[in-house]
């Protein structure tokens, strides 16, 4: 079942156990917010509480019953309709969000459509995908999207939804090549680690713990976490255990290249453009972003198993080049 329907978490979570007939067939922990519509069915109690006012008790499982066939075939016509329905939709952002060249921002899109459109008339996804082409940040988002249909989202309580959901997920939409570990991708999952408010935990690479049901990585492990991640099986390997990195030169030799390693003598950080790098932090306790002219790195680095464009081999090559003739 397409990822399309993943973030219908919240609309969907109410419509099925707002039911007491279907919410002893319908009820486990989330396992990927991408694993489709059925899988959403699997939410922890805490989040389903945090929805609304519904009195839910954890019921017996029959864990037979949870397949995509079987339970959709539990649900009634109606119902099935509505979750063909929900499909559909989902599908028409997740082109429109890739025609646009947003495509990393399709869970956001369809999070916000699933969770505040219900009576939105005559929607359509590629002006609808026009807006988070054209917003600068989240904020300008939501301003532009309550403007355009006539909707009050709060834009907090929209910033915690779609943290927990990211956090629930490795988002797969953030991936260029997905077949190659690569700079680009590489400053694409620290914006995504940012984004889905990681916490650092020494050892942790970004697999989510399932007691704090979070993720978490240390400083080296944000990187790793990428080098071992596999998009394709959605799970982490194990072919790096430790961050290889080779320092460059100095920051004002850096090429201006999303996906560069930043160090500081002790930890790294990737920049991911726009003077800004994103690291995992011991102090503060968490990944975080900042501008690069604030903080203490001294020098750029590339890292074993990431391919750099040419532009970065131009660099180092300038550098080496330099150091020979100095000598």
């Amino acid at each position: 079942m397409s990822a399309a329907v993943a973030a219908a978490v919240k609309k969907i979570a109410i419509y099925i156990l707002g039911d007491e007939n279907k919410r002893g067939k319908l009820f486990v922990a989330v396992g990927s917010i991408i694993a489709g519509f059925l899988g959403l069915m699997f939410l922890p109690i805490a989040v389903i509480s945090s929805i609304g006012s519904m009195n839910i008790e954890q019921p017996d499982i029959d864990k037979s019953l949870f397949t995509e066939s079987a339970l959709f075939e539990s649900l009634d016509s109606e119902q099935q309709a509505e979750i063909t329905n929900i499909q559909n939709q989902g599908q028409a952002i997740e082109y429109a969000m890739a025609n646009a060249g947003v495509r990393d921002q399709t869970i956001k899109a369809q999070l916000i459509y699933m969770s505040y459109f219900d009576e939105v008339q005559n929607f359509y996804a590629e002006s609808y995908a026009n807006l988070f082409a054209a917003a600068p940040n989240d904020s300008d988002l939501i301003n532009a999207i309550n403007s355009t249909y006539g909707l009050e989202i709060d834009y907090d309580e929209f910033i915690r939804t779609y943290t927990w959901v990211m956090n629930s997920t490795l988002n797969p939409y953030m991936f260029n090549d997905a077949g190659s570990k690569n700079c680009t991708d590489l400053a694409a999952w620290a914006e995504n680690a940012f984004i889905s408010g990681w916490g650092y935990k020494s050892g942790a690479v970004g697999e989510r713990d399932e007691t704090d049901r979070i993720r978490y990585a240390d400083n080296a492990g944000l990187m790793l976490g990428y080098l071992n991640y596999s998009p394709t099986d959605k799970a982490f390997g194990s072919d790096y255990s430790t961050l290889v990195y080779t320092e460059q030169g100095s920051l004002d030799t850096m090429p201006e290249v999303a996906g560069v390693g930043l160090f500081d003598g002790s930890q790294h950080g990737i920049y991911v453009g726009n003077g800004e790098v994103v690291f995992s932090s011991a102090d503060c306790g968490y990944v975080t972003k900042e501008v690069v002219s604030n903080g203490s790195w001294t020098s750029w680095c590339t890292y074993e198993g990431i391919e750099y464009p040419q532009e970065v081999t131009d660099a180092i090559e300038s550098l080496n080049e330099n150091s020979s003739s100095e000598n």
